[in-house]
């Protein structure tokens, strides 16, 4: 699911980043968002909405519409469209509005 060849833009495979999510070990590339490894990977659930408890996915992908929150190492309601991925980082989908541990 990533971009290989693109005629105006010069796209370089970046250093691999290995990160958990929903306890399974993933991988990115230096320079990706939390929600673009996840996309990426396949992954096109994730959140979903409070009250009706549909799936959200990857919508504006500028950190306005809170589609993409989840849990990063802990810490809840974090925009994952807009937070760099790093190397060893716990992200759990989140249910409802998310729980201080």
């Amino acid at each position: 699911m990533r971009l290989k060849k693109h005629p105006i833009l010069d796209i370089t495979e970046k250093r691999k980043i290995d990160f958990y999510f929903d306890g399974r070990p993933m991988s990115g590339r230096e320079g990706d968002t939390i929600a673009a490894a996840l996309y990426a990977a396949g992954i096109k659930v994730l959140s979903q909405s409070i009250k009706e408890k549909r799936n959200r996915g990857l919508y504006c992908a500028i950190g306005n519409c809170g589609s993409c929150l989840m849990t990063v190492n802990g810490v809840p309601n974090v925009k994952t469209c807009i937070t760099e991925l790093k190397d060893g980082m716990v992200v759990e989908s989140q249910k409802g509005l998310g729980k201080l541990e």
